[in-house]
């Protein structure tokens, strides 16, 4: 039996990334991102500015997006949209033109968990990509979630573990703010890490539930370790950069790991697949390929392109709900905070 032709638009717009993909049965036809350099000056995102830069971007990143999958827009079976998690003002714009160009097409339109695409979003048929086998657990990391979650298929999910306060990507960040480096701090941290001494600096790692996060008091220690530093030798951070960023990176990958360990004695599931922002960390990455070596566990990690916030995982969510006729009512509401 032939499989049926279906061409899913995917747009995404929870936080500052204005994105739109075009996925034909599973297969990336065009990922389109727009970001928004305007949040660099104020060392993070601030929500008006990015709802507003939502709506300079939304239409152009749409257009270029069917032009790159040399597709019309009547071509479109269906429109997937990032319902929540995620800035309200942000998701309404997206959520918003989602609708009306659905309502305008005639066509199916289908809302999204942004975090049930990150961990689905390993199912996009891309070269270099591995699709994990059911069940399986996700680490989903990124600036604003830090989740354990249980895969048994792709719309059953059970969440293990989770941060009790911030997020690791924010641990990143903030933690890159106190050494001064621009923002966002995540990838400087990465790059300053590969040069330095992982167990140059201790800092200690949080103590909470075996399959839970915490990462505040980790921030304040880290603040607290380069205040008395700095104190004593004015120059110590910029002297010591890269010891100081790979002993962060070091305790921060470990923790992660550690809670990872936890899960799989917990489960007996060994089958591992990574999504969100921080998965493009090379610290992590390379933890999970040891791991694979050292503990008998199958990894899978994501393109980087779909590591961070994307539209090709909101149209694989797209498909998956389309062959099953999941679609959304027009009256749908956007949601700032919402769970599988």
């Amino acid at each position: 039996m032939k499989k049926e032709s279906i061409y899913i638009l995917g747009i995404e717009s929870s936080c500052d990334d204005t994105a739109a993909a075009v996925l034909h049965n599973g297969k990336i036809l065009s990922n389109v991102v727009a970001t928004q350099k305007i949040h660099e000056e104020y060392g993070g995102v601030v929500p008006e500015l990015a709802s507003r830069a939502h709506q300079q971007n939304i239409v152009p990143v749409v257009h270029q997006a069917l032009r790159l999958a040399n597709i019309d827009k009547k071509d479109v079976n269906a429109i997937a949209f990032t319902l929540g998690p995620g800035l309200m003002g942000s998701l309404l714009v997206g959520a918003s033109f989602s609708k009306s160009l659905a309502m305008g097409l005639a066509i199916p339109l289908i809302e999204v968990n942004h975090m049930q695409a990150h961990i689905l979003a390993h199912f996009i048929e891309a070269e270099g990509q591995t699709q994990p086998s059911f069940p399986f657990l996700a680490l989903t990391i990124s600036g604003g979630h830090t989740q354990i979650v249980q895969v048994n298929d792709y719309f059953d999910m059970k969440i293990l573990g989770e941060t009790i306060d911030d997020a690791v990507g924010e641990a990143f960040d903030k933690s890159a703010k106190i050494l001064g480096l621009p923002y966002p701090g995540g990838p400087f941290i990465d790059r300053y890490a590969q040069l330095g001494n992982p167990k140059a600096y201790l800092f200690t790692k949080p103590k909470v539930g075996a399959m839970d996060f915490s990462f505040s008091g980790l921030k304040t220690a880290i603040l607290y370790f380069v205040q008395n530093q700095t104190k004593l030798h004015p120059n110590f951070v910029e002297e010591n950069i890269n010891d100081i960023c790979a002993s962060i990176q070091f305790t921060i990958v470990s923790y992660l790991m550690d809670k990872l360990k936890n899960a799989v004695k917990h489960t007996g599931i060994k089958e591992i697949a990574i999504g969100g922002g921080v998965s493009a960390n090379s610290g992590i990455r390379k933890a999970l390929q040891d791991a694979e070596e050292k503990y008998g566990w199958k990894t899978h990690i994501p393109r980087f392109e779909f590591c961070t916030d994307n539209a090709a995982m909101i149209a694989m969510v797209g498909e998956l709900k389309y062959r099953k006729s999941d679609f959304s009512s027009l009256d749908t509401s956007s949601k700032a905070r919402m769970q599988f």
